[in-house]
């Protein structure tokens, strides 16, 4: 495994010409195991996409937030608020790159970054060892690139990049 902290992917999809990356996770453990990767995107110009939780809010003081429409586990209507949203925040922001976590909220802007040619990083998340998750099932086609923390996931995932837990 490598070190979590600058994992290839991460290094290589991110230009040093081009420093604005749009995080997006939903709060609770998305979000807690993006924020681990702070060692990277400390680096860059960013912006995060979650929900309005306490949680978010509090690991996020002093950081540019946009707060997504929640809940989106089967919620057609919040699904496509999102990605409006999406569609409204990457034309008016045009991000370099699009890292997630997950959950439901990465669907949309992996979409409107596909069409709009924004590399994407989806890092699936660590607990879920011997089965995919939805989220990373629906982003996978359209991720840059996908990486796992788990050598188990990349049976799940061929072709994904190891880049070792970040809890």
């Amino acid at each position: 495994m490598t070190n979590p902290s600058s994992p290839a992917s991460f290094r290589d999809m991110a230009p040093p010409d081009e420093r604005h990356v749009l995080l997006i996770a939903s709060t609770g453990g998305h979000l807690a195991q993006l924020l681990e990767l702070k060692p990277w995107w400390q680096m860059y110009r960013r912006t995060w996409v979650t929900f309005d939780k306490a949680d978010a809010r509090s690991a996020l003081t002093n950081e540019e937030v946009v707060f997504a429409h929640h809940p989106t586990t089967r919620n057609a209507k919040n699904a496509v608020l999102n990605f409006f949203l999406a569609v409204r925040f990457l034309l008016r922001n045009r991000p370099s790159l699009v890292v997630s976590t997950g959950a439901g909220v990465a669907l949309p802007f992996f979409i409107v970054a596909r069409l709009f040619n924004v590399p994407t990083i989806y890092l699936e998340v660590f607990d879920r060892v011997d089965t995919h998750t939805l989220s990373g099932l629906l982003c996978r086609p359209l991720a840059s690139a996908f990486c796992v923390q788990w050598p188990s996931q990349q049976d799940l995932y061929p072709g994904s990049e190891c880049i070792g837990t970040l809890l």
